[in-house]
């Protein structure tokens, strides 16, 4: 396309350039005339197809997200060569070898799975995702070499669940995969696997895509606050499964799969197919693939009616999308094929006739209606009024869903801090959203919903603990007759699964504990008693410090975080929480003094500091809260003074006055330390300076010695000159003397005859 609108650019300049460069005086009036003639339509197709151009390149494609989880990668898998992301820093669990329960799943070689070791829940976190309208879908697998291992598990998106995998899963194409359409509209996007005790989950890809803001809108209440769950989407009158890539359909469809049903029963039925182009299929909103609509099902003369039914879970609504078009050859015009459409018996349309609704034969149809289903089973019935017979092309069925209400961002972040500060370990699971599913909340958060506001908030900090015990039968009997009149305590929930019976008791708070929990259920040997109990963070082995975030937590009420191994001081922020009633951190290596602001904590009826290392004085609001009746223990801190049981505190400086002392000492200090640095600095100049006096003293000594040599080396040197001829003089006369006495000693060698040694 940038070629195109370069080469309509360089004829347009080139003409631009003839036109300027004619000179209208030389030529003839015709030829001038047909040469405007043909700038101006050079000049209108250029712009053309730059519109053309700028059309296409304004035209963004969906946005689409595609995992491969596990892989260290990024991949293509054939046909399509479709892309997938490697799976890196979206979440915790392990990478593993994948073997794919069923041949519709992408061809991917690894997964990821998530032990009970990583937390009950476990969360991909994927950022940057647009403001929109998505299709959200989880591929299941199997770890290798555990094929007869199948998981069972929850999967939610944003906090609402959308699928509970069922016992067989893996032996069902339509069961493999979940599927939902939600709006994604804070720029992020959660999904997250609930363990149930029954095996790790494990997920192969994820895939999130994006389609048209209007899509699938059925009534009033689509909109942001519903997710539809894929339930079923078939095609009839084929066995070939596909997707919407398969069909060549367009990217803004969401790529959905097509499960194909050829029959609906023996002799129910007679597949249609046609290789006809069908109109009005692949359109706004939806945009559903054409080749969809190019095979169907019609009913017979044995069976007019056409009869599909599915299993559907109960007490839910359904959104169900029927799909049409007039294919078969018999047809050939409005009203020869006329029937109702009926859902579990009652009748949704009446009067359906494809041709006269859609336009035309091969032309696509679609009806949408929203029923609420109170039993487990959906069956849809088209019954013939004239024609004998009914078609069908395709069939989609939705779940409507409610979305959940999410936690307030402000306190999940304080919450993620706060498991960051004190390093919560994997088992705790503070994954995604601390209250939402309410079946699956944050273990340690005690959640609560703000109707006025829409949110959830977080109101207590404790930790799950299970244990079960043996119960005798009689016993039970005792308790439900012992509380069931006891009243304005905490309630406990006891659930006899033999009887498939749920019995909601009252009875005073036990130990003195918060809340506590009893699941009864039964065995074939010994019934027991589960009994959940919600206390404290404590004794958990928690370190770090605690985080100013934690004044974000607004609306708690009790924390415990005793027996653990927490450092540093106390956040003052914690001073405005102030609906805080309960707060226990005793026996930690807190050190610091008490903030002033805990004073203002007006509803605090019990406060632990007990076994820390704090010091300074209590403040003075804490003290006297005491005499209201507040239970407060600050003993085994050393250096804490100025309540009742505590040693009196010596003259009390204020927080400004410390600050200031401080800021004096630290200031004399680095006088001190400016003044020591000078100090050394003088010192070893005058020490240098001493040195290189000493060198120069050694160096003017022994300049002066050698000046002295060197002058009496002069001195000597000019005597000897001097007397050089008298001694010359002296040394000839004595050998003349000499050779006067002993003239022999003057002859040659001639003379004295030949040599011996010779």
């Amino acid at each position: 396309m940038l070629r195109f609108t370069l080469l309509w650019l360089l004829v347009f300049l080139f003409a631009s350039i003839s036109s300027s460069s004619a000179r209208p005086e030389l030529v003839d009036k015709r030829v001038f005339a047909f040469h405007f003639h043909f700038i101006f339509l050079f000049n209108s197709f250029f712009l053309f197809g730059l519109f053309l151009t700028l059309s296409c390149f304004l035209t963004t494609a969906p946005y689409a997200m595609r995992i491969s989880c596990g892989a260290r990668q990024n991949i293509r898998t054939p046909p399509t060569y479709t892309r997938w992301y490697k799976d890196f820093a979206y979440t915790g669990g392990i990478p593993a070898n994948a073997t794919a329960p069923s041949h519709i799943t992408p061809p991917l070689k690894t997964l990821r799975y998530f032990p009970l070791s990583e937390g009950p829940e476990n969360c991909y976190i994927i950022n940057r995702v647009p403001k929109g309208h998505y299709s959200v879908r989880i591929f299941f697998g199997l770890v290798e070499y555990e094929i007869d291992n199948e998981p069972l598990f929850e999967v939610s998106v944003e906090g609402t669940i959308i699928h509970s995998l069922k016992s067989g899963w893996s032996k069902n194409d339509e069961q493999v995969f979940a599927e939902a359409l939600v709006f994604l509209l804070d720029g992020s996007v959660s999904i997250c696997f609930h363990s149930t005790g029954h095996g790790d989950p494990t997920i192969i890809s994820i895939e999130i895509l994006q389609i048209d803001e209007r899509a699938y809108y059925f009534g009033p209440e689509w909109g942001g606050g519903v997710i539809l769950k894929t339930t079923s989407r078939l095609t009839c009158g084929t066995s070939k499964p596909k997707f919407d890539e398969d069909y060549s359909g367009d990217h803004w469809g969401g790529d959905r799969f097509w499960h194909p049903i050829r029959t609906f029963g023996k002799n129910a039925d007679a597949p249609r197919s046609t290789e006809s182009g069908i109109k009005k299929a692949s359109t706004v909103p939806n945009f559903y693939p054409e080749a969809l609509y190019q095979s169907a099902v019609v009913s017979t003369d044995s069976k007019p009616d056409l009869a599909y039914t599915m299993d559907v879970d109960p007490n839910k609504n359904y959104s169900i999308w029927l799909h049409f078009a007039e294919i078969d050859a018999t047809i050939t015009g409005a009203g020869k094929r006329v029937f109702d459409v009926l859902i579990n018996g009652g009748t949704v349309f009446e009067n359906v006739d494809v041709v006269g609704m859609s336009g035309g034969r091969y032309t696509a149809l679609v009806l949408n209606t929203t029923v609420a289903l109170s039993g487990r089973t959906l069956t849809i019935t088209l019954h013939p009024k004239k024609g004998n017979h009914a078609i069908l092309t395709a069939i989609e069925v939705f779940q409507v869903i409610v979305a959940e209400s999410k936690t307030s961002p402000d306190e999940v972040r304080a919450l993620q801090a706060l498991k960051k500060s004190l390093g919560l370990p994997n088992r705790f699971g503070w994954n995604g959203d601390p209250c939402v599913p309410k079946e699956h909340p944050w273990s340690g958060a005690d959640c609560h919903f703000d109707k006025s506001g829409g949110k959830w908030f977080i109101d207590g900090l404790y930790f799950l603990v299970n244990e079960p015990y043996p119960l005798r039968l009689y016993l039970l009997t005792a308790l439900l007759v012992r509380y069931e009149k006891q009243v304005k305590a905490k309630a406990a929930s006891i659930h006899l699964l033999s009887l498939h019976f749920s019995l909601d008791l009252v009875f005073p708070n036990p130990l003195g504990l918060n809340f506590c929990t009893l699941f009864i259920y039964t065995s074939a040997l010994t019934p027991k008693i589960l009994i959940t109990v919600k206390t404290g963070l404590d004794n958990q082995g928690l370190r770090g410090s605690l985080p100013n975030e934690i004044s974000k937590l607004h609306h708690l009420q009790s924390i415990n975080l005793s027996g653990n191994s927490i450092h540093g001081a106390i956040p003052s922020s914690l001073g405005a929480v102030t609906s805080l009633e309960i707060l226990d951190l005793s026996y930690n290596f807190l050190n610091g003094s008490i903030p002033e602001s805990l004073g203002k904590l007006t509803a605090l009826r019990r406060l632990n500091l007990n076994g820390n290392s704090l010091s300074g004085r209590v403040p003075s609001a804490l003290g006297g809260r005491l005499l209201n009746g507040a239970s407060f223990n600050f003993t085994d801190n050393h250096g804490l003074c100025g309540i009742p049981g505590l040693p009196k505190c010596g003259p009390h400086l204020s927080a400004g006055a410390k600050v200031g002392i401080a800021f004096a000492v630290f200031l004399s200090l680095v006088l001190l330390v400016i003044c020591s640095i000078c100090w050394w600095k003088r010192r070893q100049n005058i020490l240098r300076a001493q040195q290189i006096a000493g060198y120069l003293h050694k160096a003017t000594f022994v300049v002066h010695l050698l000046s002295f040599l060197f002058l009496t080396y002069i001195s000597f040197s000019s005597a000897a000159s001097r007397s050089a001829p008298y001694a010359k003089a002296r040394t000839q006369s004595s050998h003349d003397i000499q050779m006067s006495r002993n003239p022999s000693r003057g002859r040659t060698a001639s003379e004295n005859g030949p040599s011996l040694l010779s």
